[in-house]
């Protein structure tokens, strides 16, 4: 019934487009600058990828937390390690930078030398009062050690927070305007003014600043993105082009083509401009793929113009034979490929959603370009010359037609071994693949920012916060004495992680109030003895200044604390451990019916995003793999076709899993991505490859042999070319600077590599082995899909 309906449909569909050549062209003109006009609504994304749905639980914890407490990722901070810092000009000039710093609007507070205050008793008050650590400049070298000494030695509340007294590193830390963090106004100012400032002092002082913070990390590492974006597109383009010239050697055609994917671009930044999508780490992909999905469709109209032109020289009939018999198997080609990226739409992810949606409208989008533009810019162009159809008779294409010719013919036994062979070898490796959660993996490791991570990982251990809150489910619990000695003794596990830098909390403000009615003496930072706690606490109510330094660890009602650490970069299975093991402990140091205990921060927030990705990408996979058996099966009615058409393009991911196991690529948001797109991508040459193969079999009545070979010498040289466009037109991403990238393009290139292998050898074995079960000509005599020859149009 579909058959009867659509048959005739691509005929029409030829004649319609040929005659309506000036219209079409105005149209496809007319949405280009429609979309064009699009780009000023493009925006960058400015926080953090959340790849958790809304309504997650983790995602619940870390609201709820934001909503207490502000944002946790709002501190910049700022280190030298350099005697030459102790000098007074120096120390000085270290400390007009805090006043410097703290000038701009953007700046909610500053914490440094300049400002720092010491917690001291008003004996005639009865009250703890804030007292500045420097009254005025010094003006000797002498003085500037008395003042570090002072605060390396007596002032441990600082600890880790403004010094590292072991190294002498002197650190200032700068809050940023909570509102601005997740904006474009965070990005301006670190990019302008910060940068700026920093330079200058720089340059006057000869001292190396090192910068770091969630927020500098953030903006940095964003605008390395942008940076790439325009280079990996120019490189996709450049590359492209060379091997398509290299192989059509036309420089026509490989302008034409090169016009086609380039609008593909435009479409595709006007089409996130238009749903008013953030460009994000996976939005960021989707140009440089529409160029390397869009030249197959450019290789296989193209490469059938040239052959019609071949056989009979009329350039009409040329011209609807592209569009009838190559229209179809393009439609169905860039619908599975579509397919697999649309199965992200049905995911909780916002991100992936949007991948999704954005992704699979674009592929389409280039699919219709192609099959518009290609026909009609050739119907106003003369014929391709004699020069230009010259590599449809290249000897080493039709050496490797050959050699793959022989193969299929006498070693099919020995194709299925290596294939087994490859496959058991492949899952002993992937048992083998970790999954990585570190926002910082990826980073550029040659950048100075990710040299400043590690700098400040070995000098305060870390800065990815890591938040443990503890809610005592009474208003003002907090301050018990038998509360603040439970978080102490979670502060002494913190401590004993190496990973961890010590524990921030109220128990550090109570310790130092200790101190401060000790007079200062260092060896009194402890929290006080139940004598000790009343007298002290009657102290500390009367101070207003112990009021604002506790706004930052307690909430309003006194019943919630916060205790803030910040964890090195590590791999997944030790911050999976590092989790249990503080867990753990919580459990047993906080009964259950008394507190109500979490973690939470943004570390934890993308491990377990990770891990939720990697669960949503497996299934939407799966859900690929089920929609594309289904498009065989609705196209074959065989059950044998469906596993026949799914095998080489399964094996290739398996393979390629195995591979990242053995060489210890990490399964993580940049490389999970690897296999959709790879099989999206390399079940369009099976589809090629079965749809050339059924019309063979309609035209040499039923003789399997005959129709495979011809199959494979006839599509072997697209498949060919598209595969070799793919493979280094993903490789160019092997130049970045981010780890994540060039494992995506090297992971892709090597599947499609292994696909087209597949494609070409596996593929033709299988239908030869299998041919007395798939030769049933009333399972393929009435076809769902008409993708034959119209008639009166056979070769």
């Amino acid at each position: 019934m579909v058959a009867k309906l659509t048959k005739g449909f691509w005929s029409k569909t030829a004649r319609i487009i040929l005659r309506n050549r000036i219209l079409i062209l105005c149209v496809v003109a007319g949405i280009t600058v429609f979309l064009a006009m699009q780009w000023d609504n493009m925006r960058f994304s400015n926080s953090q990828a959340n790849l958790l749905p809304d309504d997650h639980p983790v995602n619940l914890e870390y609201q709820k937390f934001l909503n207490q407490f502000g944002e946790e990722g709002n501190t910049v901070v700022f280190a030298i390690k350099d005697s030459a810092l102790f000098t007074p000009e120096n120390f000085n000039r270290w400390n007009k930078l805090s006043k410097q710093l703290g000038a701009f609007p953007e700046v909610e507070f500053v914490l440094s030398t300049d400002n720092l205050q010491e917690l001291v008793k008003d004996t005639v008050e009865q009250k703890f009062v804030m007292r500045p650590l420097i009254k005025s400049s010094p003006k000797s070298k002498a003085e500037v050690d008395s003042i570090t000494q002072h605060l390396f030695n007596e002032l441990p509340f600082y600890d880790n927070l403004i010094y590292n007294k072991e190294s002498g590193t002197i650190r200032t830390v700068m809050y940023l305007d909570k509102d601005i963090v997740n904006t474009s106004v965070r990005k301006d100012f670190i990019l302008k003014d910060l940068s700026h400032l920093i330079a200058r002092f720089e340059k006057e002082t000869n001292l190396e600043v090192h910068i770091s913070g969630m927020p500098y990390v953030r903006t940095m590492n964003s605008q390395n993105i942008i940076d790439e974006i325009g280079k990996f597109i120019l490189a996709a383009l450049g590359v492209t082009s060379l091997i398509f010239f290299f192989f059509f050697r036309s420089f026509r055609a490989t302008f034409i083509s090169m016009c086609v994917v380039i609008i593909g671009v435009m479409w595709a930044f006007g089409v996130l401009g238009l749903l008013q999508y953030e460009i994000t780490v996976l939005t960021a992909l989707i140009p440089p793929l529409i160029i390397v999905i869009g030249i197959p469709n450019c290789i296989f109209l193209i490469n059938k113009y040239q052959q019609e032109v071949k056989k009979h020289g009329n350039q009409a009939l040329s011209l609807q034979r592209v569009i009838s018999k190559i229209g179809n198997a393009t439609l169905m080609t860039n619908i599975t490929t579509a397919s697999g990226f649309a199965t992200f739409i049905i995911t909780d992810s916002k991100l992936l959603k949007e991948f999704g949606i954005v992704a699979s409208i674009n592929i389409i989008g280039i699919f219709i370009l192609s099959l518009l533009i290609i026909p009609i810019v050739y119907s106003f162009l003369s014929l391709p010359k004699t020069r230009h159809l010259k590599h449809l008779n290249k000897k080493w294409i039709d050496a490797f037609v050959s050699w793959m010719e022989n193969i299929v013919r006498y070693k099919r036994i020995s194709v299925y071994i290596v294939s087994i062979c490859l496959l058991v070898v492949s899952i002993i490796g992937i048992y083998q693949i970790d999954i990585s959660g570190s926002p910082i993996e990826d980073m550029p490791k040659k950048a100075e920012f990710f040299q400043d991570i590690r700098f400040f990982e070995n000098e305060f251990n870390g800065i990815m916060p890591v938040e443990i809150v503890v809610d005592t489910k009474n208003p003002k619990g907090v301050m018990k004495p038998a509360t603040l000695k439970r978080m102490d003794q979670l502060g002494d596990v913190v401590a004993e992680i190496p990973e961890l830098s010590p524990s921030l909390s109220v128990v550090n403000l109570v310790k130092y109030s200790k101190q401060a009615f000790y007079n200062g003496i260092p060896k009194y930072y402890q929290l006080p003895t139940s004598q000790e706690n009343t007298f002290i606490m009657d102290v500390a109510r009367k101070s207003s200044s112990e009021g604002n330094l506790l706004k930052s660890f307690v909430d309003s009602t006194g019943q919630v604390a916060r205790m803030t650490t910040y964890m090195r970069d590590v791999k997944t299975s030790r911050m999976e451990k590092i989790e249990e093991r503080l867990l753990e402990n919580i459990h047993k140091i906080f009964p259950e019916e008394r507190y109500s205990v979490y973690m939470t921060g943004s570390a934890l927030l993308f491990l377990k995003g990770t891990k939720y990705l990697v669960k949503n990408l497996v299934m939407s996979l799966a859900l690929a793999i089920g929609l594309i058996a289904l498009f065989m099966a609705y196209l074959f009615r065989s059950f044998r076709m469906i596993v026949i058409s799914l095998i080489p393009n399964v094996l290739p991911l398996i393979i390629t899993a195995g591979i990242m196991g053995f060489i210890g690529v990490p399964i993580k948001p940049s490389t999970i991505l690897v296999f959709s797109i790879a099989f999206g991508i390399s079940v369009d040459d099976t589809i090629h490859f079965l749809a050339k193969y059924r019309q063979e079999l309609e035209s040499k009545k039923w003789q399997i042999k005959k129709s495979v070979y011809a199959a494979l010498r006839e599509t072997g040289v697209s498949m060919f070319y598209t595969s070799i466009v793919l493979f280094f037109g993903f490789s160019v991403f092997i130049i970045s600077n981010f780890g994540g990238t060039v494992a995506l393009g090297a992971l892709v290139s090597a599947t499609l590599l292994f696909a087209m292998l597949a494609n070409l050898i596996l593929l033709p074995s299988l239908l030869l082995s299998l041919e007395k079960s798939i030769a049933n000509k009333k399972t393929l005599k009435e076809p769902q899909i008409d993708i034959l020859p119209q008639d009166g149009e056979n070769d």
